[in-house]
């Protein structure tokens, strides 16, 4: 693993060659999905994910879209986690940093890695039960604690099961309606949920940089892509 991974940051380093680069992402791509926990835990630590991927980002690579996002994909997927003893907290602290700078991250859909649960509801919405004031929550709070406590753990989680709740009726209607042939009670909740799911990531971003639980940053990195996914059907 330690040569594999030299062999790669060597093809990486400095290099304004595209389609090395392109096939180069092509190659760790297939070796994360193959190789084990030894070369996992290599990939994910500063040396390699901040000072090769992401400085290939800066703009006097020119990478092409496609590109940039493979290496938004890693680091996103690869800040979740792996099955067995792989350390992520490194790759986890460059992604928050990306997070802090307001870097956008692809759609979830496109990354590699575990896939993901279906937030399409098991049965179709309507305008009147979406309307249902339990659905637009209250902003998120923070506290002005670094460490929460039990009590605002769980406040947090509720007001998390509420922003779930405003994504999967945000993808209901998206996937409902049809540009040009929209149903006006849809688009004006929509809107709504638009305004509110913004307001909702804002909060989180704010606590991703703030809170020191292990298990709440990760519920919150879940829900901040959740979020990232509707808000960018939504815009499109």
């Amino acid at each position: 693993p330690k040569d594999a991974v030299k062999a790669l940051k060597k093809k990486l380093s400095k290099n304004c060659n595209h389609k090395e680069i392109r096939l180069t992402l092509s190659l760790l791509d297939m070796c994360i999905e193959n190789c084990g926990p030894r070369f996992q835990s290599l990939v994910v630590k500063k040396d390699f994910c901040k000072d090769k991927l992401v400085k290939l980002l800066n703009p006097r690579y020119n990478l092409p879209i496609d590109m940039q996002e493979k290496i938004l994909s890693f680091i996103m997927t690869w800040a979740r986690g792996f099955p067995g003893a792989v350390d992520v907290s490194e790759v986890k602290e460059v992604y928050l940093e990306l997070l802090k700078k307001g870097v956008e991250f692809p759609s979830s859909d496109t990354s590699r890695g575990e896939p993901k649960t279906s937030s399409k509801p098991s049965t179709k919405s309507s305008p009147s039960s979406a309307n249902s004031p339990k659905q637009l929550s209250p902003p998120l709070t923070t506290g002005p604690t670094l460490l929460l406590t039990p009590d605002q753990i769980g406040k947090l989680y509720s007001e998390l099961d509420i922003t779930k709740m405003n994504v999967r009726v945000m993808s209901s209607i998206l996937k409902e309606n049809v540009p040009g042939s929209e149903n006006p009670d849809d688009m004006n909740l929509l809107q709504k949920l638009y305004k509110t799911c913004r307001m909702m990531q804002e909060r989180i971003m704010d606590l991703l940089v703030t809170v020191e639980n292990e298990d709440v940053i990760v519920e919150l990195i879940q829900v901040n892509e959740d979020l990232n996914d509707v808000l960018l059907g939504h815009e499109r």
